[in-house]
């Protein structure tokens, strides 16, 4: 016989219950269990059946951040983290219920280092924001996924795009990471300057992580200068194997 599936995210449970009403009472109306907010912040492009979590929380500085993760990790309680809720692979899909922390609101950029090629966001800076503000600068982000994602986000999921050959995917244009550990633990994973030395490199381990390890609150990433010229090219072929016939 087929054992019933057990429940993760249980209510019932005290410690839980008592978490999400600490959570409610810090964030006061940035703190939401309304059903079409929390389907909002599970709906994924992804086969997976989405699964809503039991409150999404709207923070909007680390301090607010580490707090929600310390109130979390002492009740059991699963977090995750939501930039603009442009997974394909159901990274926002609560399996286990929990708390979302939607970091849209962290959304300013720190400082921008023309001289040094470099900036510091909070990871809730989109990269079409991020050039709008460069743009007078002559200086751009060159990531570019397709969709208007955040910079958190698109350091979690190791992003990359149309633009990867010439400049390389997140893995390459992140200098370092500001993030809150499982226990409410506030990481730099590195400084801005370039240097290379022995240690774990763990900028790189939180680069594709998939918000496995920490939540991601700010990044320092690389600028290049905007391209003189741009040309694009259309090369069409009669079948996939014409390319490798005619190479």
């Amino acid at each position: 016989m087929q054992s019933e599936e057990p429940r993760f995210s249980d209510l019932e449970n005290p410690l839980r219950a008592g978490a999400l009403d600490e959570l409610e009472r810090m964030f006061g109306d940035r703190f939401s269990r309304a059903e079409a907010v929390r389907a909002h912040h599970a709906n994924s492009i992804t086969w997976h059946k989405a699964k809503l979590p039991d409150a999404v929380i709207f923070p909007l500085t680390v301090e607010e951040v580490q707090q929600a993760v310390r109130i979390c990790s002492a009740a059991a309680v699963p977090v995750i983290a939501y930039g603009a809720g442009t997974s394909l692979e159901g990274h926002i899909n609560a399996s286990f219920g929990g708390v979302t922390f939607d970091l849209s609101r962290m959304n300013r950029i720190l400082s921008v280092n023309a001289e040094d090629l470099d900036c510091e966001v909070e990871a809730g800076v989109t990269r079409l924001q991020l050039n709008r503000d460069l743009r007078d600068k002559g200086l751009f982000f060159p990531i570019d996924p397709g969709a208007d994602t955040t910079l958190g986000g698109m350091a979690a999921t190791r992003a990359s795009g149309t633009n990867a050959v010439r400049y390389g995917t997140m893995r390459e244009n992140v200098v370092s990471i500001t993030a809150v550990l499982a226990d409410g633990t506030l990481i730099r994973t590195a400084g801005r300057a370039r240097k290379s030395s022995a240690g774990y490199d763990l900028t790189r381990l939180l680069v594709g992580s998939e918000g496995t390890l920490a939540i991601i609150t700010s990044l320092v990433v690389r600028l290049h200068g905007i391209p003189e010229k741009i040309t694009a090219a259309v090369l069409p072929f009669a079948s996939l194997e014409a390319p490798a016939i005619q190479r």
